[in-house]
């Protein structure tokens, strides 16, 4: 038998588009990559990985994928220009959550993330949160010449009054530029550095900053360590463990609204297929918790 060619690799009765609570749109843009390259495969390579994770979940002693349904939509065309990009990438994320259904982008680099994230506001309207798992701040105003590098896309979202804040999680890297434009505006951005979430310190101020709020979610894999997603343009170490960032998925959606979700930076390497499982299951997760009421722990056999 052959594995459907979709998220999970879901038969038709849990992946046609009128079940469906959940739709995937690959997005492989490639274009302001600053070091390593290959963000355009990361799609594929999670769709294709995605095919071998279990849809069984211990913490939720059930498969969550066949009580909600996900469709995988066709990938759209895509500009190689990123301002262009950024453009279509609005319009195709905002007819698809128009319908009503939970909204995940999968990238390409991160510059995708502000096109899914205006075409959310165009769709569902504001306020929003964006709350964003990185290893990098990505608050710069240019990089390399262009203002939609993907170096740049939390300054690009703020640039829309409907984008309250953006509260950052894991970052390990930043320039001096982005440290003087968070302190400057306190009021809408918050960084939670990796030592934070090591420490724990993190949760009090994050869940005042987040509770009740509608949350666009970003999560570029370069948030997540080395060891767990190697494959990624732009490594840094000391990066979140999977207990982590499976730790803050669940404390920020007991506590908001998350409508829309994207997960980018994968650059798929021969060799590290592990980095693209990780992916997958970690976005199969975040689905999850938004789909379904957060579970409380793991189930004894």
């Amino acid at each position: 038998m052959t594995t459907p060619n979709n998220f999970l690799g879901l038969d038709a009765e849990y992946s046609d588009f009128a079940r469906a609570g959940v739709l995937v749109l690959p997005l492989p843009f490639e274009a302001t990559v600053s070091y390593g390259h290959g963000t355009a495969g990361g799609p594929e390579a999670i769709l294709t990985a995605s095919q071998q994770v279990e849809l069984y979940d211990r913490e939720y002693d059930d498969e969550p994928a066949l009580c909600y349904g996900i469709h995988t939509l066709p990938t759209p065309d895509l500009p190689d220009d990123p301002a262009a990009a950024v453009t279509a990438i609005r319009t195709a994320a905002a007819e698809a959550a128009r319908s009503g259904k939970f909204l995940v982008g999968l990238g390409g680099e991160h510059t995708v993330s502000v096109g899914v994230g205006f075409g959310l506001l165009d769709a569902l309207g504001g306020p929003l949160t964006v709350v964003q798992i990185d290893a990098h701040s990505d608050l710069r105003d240019r990089y390399e010449g262009t203002p939609y590098s993907h170096a740049c896309i939390a300054r690009r979202l703020l640039e829309s009054p409907q984008i309250e804040q953006v509260l950052q999680l894991g970052i390990r890297s930043v320039c001096t530029e982005e440290v003087a434009f968070a302190r400057s505006h306190p009021d809408r951005v918050s960084i939670w550095y990796a030592e934070a979430v090591h420490d724990g310190s993190w949760r009090r101020a994050f869940i005042e900053r987040v509770k009740g709020r509608r949350v666009f979610l970003t999560i570029d894999v370069d948030g997540l360590d080395p060891s767990i997603v190697p494959a990624t343009g732009t490594p840094e170490p000391d990066g979140l463990t999977w207990r982590e960032a499976l730790d803050i998925l669940r404390t920020l959606n007991e506590h908001a609204e998350v409508i829309g979700m994207d997960c980018v930076e994968l650059a798929p390497s021969p060799g590290l297929h592990m980095a693209d499982f990780a992916v997958a299951k970690l976005v199969y997760k975040a689905i999850s918790y938004t789909m379904m009421r957060p579970a409380t722990g793991m189930h004894s056999v």
